[in-house]
């Protein structure tokens, strides 16, 4: 499959998540996170073509928060965004001190997403923005299914969206119904840059751990992820039309 193909089927099941939950609405100003990982990458470059057809027309901007680790350089990202027309804003923070020196935080990974959320969610409230998109796919529902009901003893996992009644701010999630395998898979073609993650817990998260469970599920049940993301479908998110 080459990137055309690639970014075709990607588009397509992007657009299949945005019409069944209703995920952008016209005059929508769409923030997308963009970390400069593939998945966030990925979901740029998706969105930034579903804009030139989609017939609810939107607006979009990408914006980066910078936690404060040596080594981030969001320079390939500003630039790749130029080449699609979309405004790129690094948001500067003091993240890495607040989680690694001020908390010290053994188990960090939840403070840090939480803080870089809010960063992110408060940017989009004072710059106009009403909606953020993450780029959460069906890989992450299924682990954090997983992680609920291991650590919390309850079956959970983030809907496709949530609004946000503080800030006003809605929060979605077109890449829902995006394997990882196929992110990683258009990653691979070259067609955008990446940045390293500079974070020293990257990879030695309990979502990791819980990645390498559902390997060995695997080896025993190939059906396990469909199972599990069918269950969080049908139990947790009720489409459009079903409401």
């Amino acid at each position: 499959m080459d990137s055309k193909e690639a970014l075709k089927h990607l588009l397509s099941l992007t657009r299949k998540a945005v019409q069944d939950y209703d995920l952008i609405k016209d005059g929508d100003h769409v923030c997308v996170g963009v970390s400069g990982g593939k998945d966030s990458m990925a979901l740029l470059t998706v969105l930034a073509s579903l804009k030139r057809f989609y017939p609810k027309k939107f607006e979009l901007t990408a914006i980066s928060i910078s936690l404060g680790f040596e080594g981030m350089d969001f320079t390939p990202i500003t630039k790749y965004c130029e080449s699609l027309g979309v405004k790129h804003v690094i948001v500067e923070s003091h993240i890495k001190e607040i989680v690694f020196d001020i908390r010290q935080e053994q188990n960090p990974c939840a403070l840090c997403a939480n803080l870089r959320r809010g960063a992110l969610n408060d940017y989009a409230r004072k710059n106009g923005c009403n909606v953020v998109a993450l780029a959460h796919h069906k890989d992450d529902v299924i682990e954090t299914a997983l992680l609920s009901l291991h650590y919390e003893g309850r079956f959970y996992c983030f809907p496709p969206e949530t609004h946000l009644d503080r800030s006003g701010v809605t929060v979605i999630r077109p890449f829902i119904y995006v394997n990882e395998y196929e992110i990683k898979h258009y990653a691979s073609l070259g067609v955008f840059p990446t940045v390293e993650n500079t974070c020293p817990m990257d990879k030695t998260s309990k979502r990791a751990e819980i990645k390498a469970i559902i390997k060995l599920l695997e080896k025993d049940n190939n059906m396990i992820k469909t199972n599990i993301f069918g269950a969080v479908k049908r139990g947790l998110w009720p489409e459009i039309s079903e409401k």
